[in-house]
């Protein structure tokens, strides 16, 4: 369709930014009640607004680099291609969820993405962008944001070499999840025990 949005026009009209982790990002509420320090269960010490929220754009070029937050988030889809997401899990597990609008196929138009769990996503479809919405509570400091430690990840998950740049580490991650896919009825969702290998 001739009138359908690109990504770049999204980019002006929602006035999305680039950012570190998240492709394209601007954020839209961060709550004036704070939590009082002791308020909140470990590892949060200080305080922290009541919640977040933020819209973000993942392309090709800019997909949600590997990385997690300390804090719950909640994805919402809007507009545009699914994602698939792959989330490594602090038990050594990892799961994948496509965040879209074909309900009938498994996919979601909400995922919940557990505080302190590595993710990553990458866009799937024609039009080659996702528009989406992350919520989180509470909501997010700098603090709680870390983007992934290679060797971490390669002592949990010791398929992956640990000189490996961040990119090819997200490139790793998901061939293996794709090979042991293919082994198996396709779906949208896979849970696994331990995995020999994220916001």
């Amino acid at each position: 369709m001739t009138n359908e949005l690109t990504a770049a026009e999204i980019c002006e009209l929602l006035k999305l930014e680039p950012h570190a982790t998240c492709g394209f990002v601007r954020v839209t509420f961060l709550s004036k009640q704070r939590i009082a320090p002791g308020g909140l269960p470990a590892p949060f010490l200080d305080d922290r607004p009541a919640g977040s929220a933020l819209y973000f754009m993942v392309t090709p070029d800019a997909p949600v680099r590997q990385h997690r937050i300390r804090n719950d988030q909640l994805y919402h889809r809007y507009l545009g291609d699914p994602i698939e997401v792959l989330m490594l899990h602090q038990n050594g597990t990892s799961e994948r969820a496509v965040v879209g609008p074909d309900l009938r196929a498994g996919q979601r138009v909400q995922l919940l993405i557990p505080g302190n769990t590595f993710h990553t996503a990458r866009v799937t479809g024609n039009r080659r962008w996702f528009l989406g919405a992350s919520t989180e509570w509470p909501g997010v400091e700098q603090v709680d944001v870390e983007i992934d430690d290679v060797e971490a990840l390669a002592t949990k998950y010791p398929e992956i070499p640990g000189a490996m740049p961040q990119a090819d580490v997200r490139q790793r991650l998901w061939r293996q999840t794709d090979v042991i896919d293919r082994n198996r009825p396709r779906a949208n969702v896979h849970r696994r025990g331990k995995t020999k290998a994220r916001s």
